[in-house]
Parts: C-alpha cells; sequence; structure tokens
C-alpha cells in the first residue's frame, strides 16, 4: 500500500462499541502487517492417500500383539 491510500480519515471504521485509540491503534498495526506479509505460495495438488486399506494386499494373519496393526 502507498501512503496515499493509508492516510485517508476512514480507514478503520468501528461497527459497534467503542473503541479507545490504542485499540484502533493496535487493530491497525495488526491488518497492515497481515497486508504487507508476502502471500504463500500454494502448493500444487497431490494425491492424498486413501483412507481405506486394500485388504486383499494384506497378510492372511497378523498377531494381536504385532506392531503392524
Amino acid at each position: 500500500m502507498s501512503p496515499e491510500t493509508i492516510t485517508g480519515p476512514h480507514l478503520v471504521r468501528v461497527e459497534k462499541g467503542r473503541a479507545s485509540d490504542e485499540e484502533l491503534a493496535a487493530v491497525t498495526a495488526l491488518l497492515m502487517a497481515r497486508a504487507a506479509r508476502p502471500a504463500a505460495e500454494e502448493a500444487a495438488p497431490g494425491r492424498s492417500p486413501a483412507p481405506w486399506r486394500r485388504f486383499e494386499r494384506a497378510r492372511a494373519y497378523r498377531a494381536p500383539h504385532s506392531w503392524q496393526g
């Protein structure tokens, strides 16, 4: 944002309630910091693993105390 767009009298408007000058300054600083940070790159959509198991690929028997269960 350029300084020309920031210096307007209606940068932030309180819709309900009464905010003190300190509260408005804190909210404005937070919003400006979030707006100034670089955009996160979106990861390419990959294939996610299936949420189910293929039982035909499992062994016929697993011991009840097995770590593979």
